[in-house]
């Protein structure tokens, strides 16, 4: 039995969600008014990044300042340790900035591939959003397609497994065999019976994994013993 685990990034692995944390510090106030047409449905989130990043004005030396700032949930690398030991894939998806993502995955010595959006400086204090992980298809328009990283790797199946906390999660989880979910995307969970795990911290999110996967491999073991009896 193998897993492959899509991690989120933004309030998963990163204990804020660093985008909102790079407008606040960075961006014309009106960010929130596109932030809100995104929630309200009106806009896709690709459409509401692309908008949001044209207001930020800061300089390359100021941006890397604050990728440094970024923490992560300190039971990321035991998550991440148990998954590689096990056998099972480990992909950290998410639809917030590349520029973010690595520069904190490096820090902590977390050597996972990642796939986000690319954010290009302009030249001075401005930057551009491109999105090499978008698909046409994708239904909530979304700037990284997370449901096409699910898609079996070979010839077998892998099971998936999704952890995450929000909206840009909501599309994947639908399709996976477990979900570890926090805050909204727990709720959504909830809502529309998905198999999943609640969690607020990644230890836990590590037992609830260690424990199901146990499980799994024990009751795929029982039908054997029986029929060797």
């Amino acid at each position: 039995m193998k897993c492959h685990v899509l991690v989120d990034f933004d309030g998963t692995i990163a204990t804020v969600d660093t985008t909102d944390l790079l407008l606040e510090q960075f961006a014309d106030p009106s960010w929130q008014e596109i932030e809100a047409d995104w929630k309200a449905g009106r806009i896709g989130s690709r459409e509401c990044m692309i908008r949001q990043i044209d207001l930020v004005r800061a300089s390359p030396a100021e941006m890397d300042s604050f990728v440094d700032s970024i923490e992560i949930d300190p039971g990321v690398p035991a998550f991440i340790e148990l998954c590689r030991s096990l056998g099972h894939r480990v992909s950290v998806v998410s639809d917030g900035l590349d520029r973010t993502v690595g520069a904190v995955l490096r820090r902590h010595e977390l050597d996972v591939p990642f796939y986000a959006n690319r954010l290009e400086h302009k030249g001075g204090r401005k930057w551009r959003l491109t999105f090499p992980w978008s698909r046409d298809d994708c239904k909530p328009l979304s700037g990284n397609c997370k449901c096409q990283f699910a898609s079996p790797s070979g010839g077998g199946r892998d099971i998936r497994v999704v952890v995450g906390d929000g909206r840009s999660d909501f599309c994947v989880a639908e399709g996976a065999d477990l979900v570890l979910a926090k805050s909204s995307l727990a709720r959504h969970c909830v809502a529309n019976d998905l198999p999943h795990f609640a969690f607020s911290r990644f230890d836990e999110a590590t037992s609830l994994f260690a424990r199901w996967l146990d499980e799994r491999v024990d009751s795929n073991r029982r039908p054997l013993r029986a029929a060797e009896e």
